[in-house]
């Protein structure tokens, strides 16, 4: 998938409100800890198993939520799919979202775990 500079700005501005989701204090304490992190299609991921018996469930949750938001946003904008709001959103949540310490899932389905030297690999869709 390759959407344009122009698309992206366009279906950011749809997407952002998966970026205001309100946090889950357990999630987050998950993210922290490397058991969840950000993926490139925007939606959340389990890194590893470990945590809170019900982490997976509220990983879950916020992804059924996030995949509503962006089919509403979709619906609103011919010619774009849910698929491209999720890796708008996906974009937007690597810039702002992946701290020194999380994990994230590329564009090619790896784990990694952004450092200090090691800065977050954007995915080529993102421009």
């Amino acid at each position: 998938m390759r959407i344009s500079h122009f698309a992206i700005a366009a279906l950011l501005v749809v997407a952002g409100p998966v970026l205001a989701q309100g946090a889950d204090a357990v999630v987050e304490a998950a993210r922290a800890s490397g058991l969840v992190g950000e993926q490139a299609d925007g939606y959340l991921g389990v890194v590893k198993s470990g945590g809170p018996a019900d982490l997976k469930a509220r990983v879950d949750a916020i992804n059924i939520q996030r995949r509503a938001i962006f089919t509403d946003s979709a619906s609103a904008k011919p010619g774009v799919t849910v698929a491209d709001i999720g890796a708008a959103a996906g974009c937007q949540q690597f810039r702002n979202r992946v701290a020194v310490g999380h994990f994230y899932r590329d564009q090619t389905g790896n784990w990694r775990q952004r450092t200090a030297s090691a800065p977050v690999v954007m995915p080529s869709f993102c421009g």
